[in-house]
């Protein structure tokens, strides 16, 4: 084999390493809020929205801020607080149902620029016998805000601005994950450098048959 082949190679190769460690474009994620139900000790993703689902009494219902690409990877409410724990100073009125509510505003990472979230607290709603889980949480955290197509915007206020935006996947914390910065990340460094070296040992190697 030549040198002249041989240095030709070596950069192919090259290339094809740096465009194995850049990798695929980001996916595209959302910021919004999910809805969640409690069954016994764990959180499910509700089937339905806020706006249709009527919670029986004693249920306690969850909502979470947060950065995710679909329901299958979008953050559970935090917190392990049960209907007795969160309805316990709330006593039962007749004809009433109370539905205690989870509400995980989130953490910075998954805010929107210049906001920050309040802290995760509870409530329990008292509301109507067939009362919706949007109108409990309307009772304990206004103000809601809601799109035109009555996707749930901002719960107690928050976020200001915004209603389910597209998000360069890994820029919120998702599952406990955590922002991505801006710069070329290591791996990508690392791959640029072992393109500079291959590249310089097809050149030597060239030049040294050259010179042969």
């Amino acid at each position: 084999m030549t040198a002249a082949r041989r240095a030709v190679l070596l950069l192919l190769a090259a290339l094809t390493l740096c465009a194995a460690v850049a990798g695929p474009a980001a996916a595209t994620g959302y910021r919004y809020w999910s809805f969640w139900e409690r069954d016994g000790a764990r959180w499910t993703y509700a089937t339905q929205g806020p706006s249709t689902a009527r919670p029986a009494d004693g249920a306690v219902e969850g909502f979470r801020f947060a950065v995710s690409e679909d329901s299958s990877d979008a953050s559970r409410p935090r917190g392990t607080a049960d209907f007795g724990t969160i309805c316990a100073r709330t006593p039962a009125v007749g004809g009433h149902k109370r539905v205690g509510l989870v509400l995980d505003f989130g953490t910075t990472a998954d805010a929107p620029s210049g906001e920050r979230p309040p802290a995760r607290r509870t409530a329990c709603a008292v509301v109507s016998a067939d009362a919706t889980a949007a109108e409990a949480l309307a009772a304990v955290a206004k103000p809601l805000r809601y799109d035109t197509n009555a996707l749930l915007c901002a719960i107690g206020g928050y976020p200001q601005r915004g209603c389910g935006e597209e998000v360069a996947a890994g820029t919120g914390a998702g599952a406990g994950g955590r922002a991505s910065d801006s710069g070329p990340s290591l791996g990508l460094l690392a791959g640029a450098g072992v393109v500079a070296l291959l590249a310089a040992g097809a050149f030597w190697q060239t030049r040294r048959q050259k010179n042969a």
